[in-house]
């Protein structure tokens, strides 16, 4: 699995159309509020042109992409975090999500309703990103209650936690999200368990209609993302579910009649590693050609804990080519005799592109 991402959003603002469209599936879309009422869940192939080409080069059977998953919950309102309009049960489903996806309405339509009357991205995106806060201090408040009578009772081992707690509690009741905050590596992993939305990479989608992405809600979103140091990606949702009910040599052309080069599915994908810090290797042997979703920064050995516990357990060494240095060469032989072909220790770290066979006691 590559990563999980949350599809959050205001009723109506095109969360279910834009869902169907990134995992071809069909929920409901209708022009009421809460018409998703259960977290609709889809698995998406992310697609990676190297992917083919190792399983060329190597010649594995077949190819194994790794992929992402994608929960839509219902549309939040004012007061959902007290429970308005099926609220707060609806935030547990996003709390497991490694990123937020937040769908802002851009368009106009005379036949979809907006819950507050008019369109304004800006409003929207504080509505809801209040609520998450909100949500989030409920939690805080509930656990910093409970933990404060542990350490006081003599458990000190917790201590710090107790104040990572604080930390996050004194800017919740700011309405300050805990992403912007500045986190000691010590202190996020204190305050992990308590999976705190706000605390999640968002990623603004901007959903526009069919005449494209020059209109003015799309720039007070822009300059919005900017102001937040967040990332913004603009889909049509219409366009795109139109897109993948397209067969596969159909795509680029429907593309190309937009100027587009790849769909919003790919740029939302993209970008998403970009703010997770993901980067692909590759594993490939007489059976599949296997990309694999890594942290950045990560060692070798923990990628081998990615393929197996038994590789990482019993690991002796690597053997790690690059993408380029294979592509370029066109086999694993010349590869080798080239020297492209390294053997590197534990704690070698993983590059984007590297294809890696783990050397293991079993």
């Amino acid at each position: 699995m590559g990563f999980k991402c949350g599809i959050v959003g205001l009723p109506n603002v095109g969360k279910s159309t834009i869902f169907n469209a990134l995992t071809n599936s069909s929920v409901p879309a209708e022009n009421y509020p809460f018409c998703t009422v259960d977290p609709n869940v889809g698995v998406v192939e992310v697609k990676d042109e190297r992917l083919q080409r190792v399983k060329e080069i190597i010649g594995s059977p077949k190819a194994v992409p790794t992929y992402i998953q994608f929960v839509d919950i219902a549309g939040l309102v004012k007061g959902a975090s007290k429970g308005e309009g099926l609220g707060n049960q609806f935030l547990s489903h996003i709390r497991g999500m490694d990123a937020i996806a937040h769908v802002v309405r851009c368009f106009e339509d005379p036949n979809v309703s907006h819950v507050e009357g008019k369109i304004d991205p800006v409003r929207d995106v504080e509505t809801v990103e209040l609520e998450l806060a909100l949500a989030d201090l409920e939690v805080a408040e509930r656990n910093y209650n409970k933990l404060s009578k542990v350490v006081r009772s003599g458990d000190k081992s917790r201590a710090k936690e107790l104040d990572a707690l604080d930390k996050a509690l004194s800017a919740l009741k700011e309405g300050i999200p805990l992403r912007f905050l500045d986190w000691e590596d010590a202190e996020l992993e204190v305050i992990k368990p308590y999976q705190f939305i706000t605390l999640k990479p968002v990623l603004y989608v901007a959903n526009v209609d069919e005449e494209g992405v020059e209109n003015p809600y799309v720039g007070k979103l822009l300059k919005l993302a900017e102001k937040k140091k967040a990332r913004c990606v603009v889909i049509c949702g219409k366009l795109e579910q139109e897109l993948s009910e397209l067969p596969e040599d159909e795509k680029m052309e429907f593309l190309e009649q937009f100027g587009w080069k790849e769909s919003g599915l790919e740029r939302l994908v993209r970008t998403g590693y970009e703010i997770l810090d993901l980067i692909t290797f590759f594993t490939a042997n007489e059976n599949e050609a296997r990309a694999w979703t890594l942290k950045r920064g990560s060692t070798v050995w923990e990628a081998a804990g990615k393929i197996h516990t038994d590789m990482q357990k019993g690991f002796i060494k690597a053997e790690v080519v690059s993408f380029k240095d294979l592509d370029r060469l066109g086999s694993l032989s010349a590869a080798k005799e080239q020297g492209a072909l390294r053997v590197e220790g534990r704690d070698y770290l993983v590059q984007d592109g590297d294809l890696i066979y783990i050397r293991f006691r079993a």
